[in-house]
C-alpha cells in the first residue's frame, strides 16, 4: 500500500460570506489570532506526515503564495534586530514545500480536485478544505483518516454528526456500521439534502483521503447542483466501485467559512494561548453577563 505523502488544498473560492474583508484579502488569509487560517490547515497536514502540498488557487489569491514564499528583506530586518524567534518562524513558513496551480474557472470542488491530477499521479492523496479548521493537538484529524486508510485500503471521508437542522448544509453519508464504532462503510452520499430527506446526520466535514481512481471518474462527471462539478457526485460513483469509509474523527471542528464559526475559533484559540489566555479571560468576564 502506497504511503500518503501528497495533499491538495482547494483555495480558489471568492469568500463572499466575508465581504467586504475578502474583496482584496483571500478568505484563507484571514487570521485566527495571529496566524492565517490556511496555515493551520497546512500545519495539520505536515503533522500528519504530508510532505508535498498543492494549493488550488485563483486569480485573486497571490497573497497566499506570498505568505509561503521567502521574505529576504523581512528576514534581514529581524536578524539585524536580534529577533531570532520571529526570524525562525518566518523562515520555517518559507521553507514549507508548497506548489500552486490555478483553477481558471469557478466550476466547483470536483473541478478543483481535477486540477491536481498531474501533481498527484497514480497515488492516494489527502484533501483538506480551508473552511474547516480542526483542533486536536495530540492526534491531528488528517492523521486519523490516514490511519483508517492504512487499515482498510479504501477512501476515507472525515465526518462528524451534525444537528438535524444543519444537514442541508453538508454532504450527508448513508452508511452501515463496522466493528469500529467510529468507522462506517459508505453506501451512498447526498449533497445538501432537504432536512426531511437526509439519510443520516453524519456529515462530511472537509477532510478526505481519496484513491487516484477518482480522477477517471471526475473526467466524466457532469455538472450537478449549482452548475458545478461536485466532488460528492464523483465519490458516490467511487463508492460503488470500491470500498469507501466514513470516519467520525476526534477533534473540535470550526466552520471558519461561517461568521459564527470563525468568531468561535478566534475566542477558543486565544484561550489556548499561554501568552494571551489570562488577560483575555479576564476581559471576557467583564462583558459576559
Amino acid at each position: 500500500m502506497q504511503r500518503i505523502t501528497k495533499a491538495v488544498i482547494p483555495a480558489a473560492g471568492l469568500g463572499t460570506r466575508f465581504l467586504p474583508a475578502t474583496k482584496a484579502c483571500p478568505k484563507e488569509m484571514l487570521p485566527i489570532v495571529d496566524k492565517p487560517t490556511i496555515q493551520y490547515i497546512i500545519e495539520e497536514a505536515l503533522a500528519s506526515g504530508i510532505t508535498d502540498i498543492l494549493i488550488i488557487s485563483g486569480r485573486t489569491k497571490r497573497a497566499i503564495e506570498d505568505h509561503f514564499d521567502r521574505a529576504p528583506e523581512l528576514e534581514e530586518n529581524l536578524a539585524e534586530h536580534g529577533k531570532e524567534e520571529l526570524l525562525k518562524m518566518v523562515q520555517d513558513i518559507g521553507n514549507i514545500n508548497i506548489h500552486f496551480v490555478r483553477q481558471k474557472e469557478p466550476l466547483g470542488l470536483g473541478h478543483a480536485i481535477l486540477c491536481a491530477k498531474r501533481f498527484i499521479g497514480h497515488e492516494p492523496f489527502a484533501v483538506l478544505l480551508g473552511d474547516d479548521v480542526v483542533y486536536n493537538d495530540e492526534y491531528p484529524c488528517l492523521k486519523q483518516l490516514i490511519d483508517v486508510y492504512n487499515a482498510t485500503g479504501g477512501s476515507v471521508l472525515g465526518c462528524q454528526t451534525v444537528s438535524q437542522e444543519k444537514v442541508s448544509a453538508y454532504g450527508i453519508v448513508n452508511s452501515i456500521p463496522t466493528d469500529n464504532e467510529r468507522i462506517f462503510k459508505v453506501k451512498d452520499m447526498v449533497e445538501k439534502p432537504a432536512v426531511d430527506e437526509a439519510p443520516s446526520r453524519l456529515a462530511v466535514l472537509g477532510r478526505y483521503v481519496i484513491t487516484p481512481e477518482i480522477f477517471r471518474i471526475l473526467d466524466h462527471t457532469k455538472p450537478g447542483k449549482g452548475g458545478e462539478i461536485q466532488l460528492t457526485d464523483a465519490l458516490k460513483v467511487l463508492a460503488r466501485q470500491q470500498d469507501m469509509y466514513a470516519y467520525d474523527f476526534i477533534g473540535r471542528r470550526y466552520d471558519v467559512g461561517d461568521k459564527q464559526g470563525y468568531l468561535e475559533a478566534q475566542v477558543e484559540y486565544t484561550l489556548r494561548r499561554e501568552d494571551l489566555a489570562g488577560k483575555f479571560r479576564e476581559y471576557l468576564s467583564t462583558i459576559v453577563k
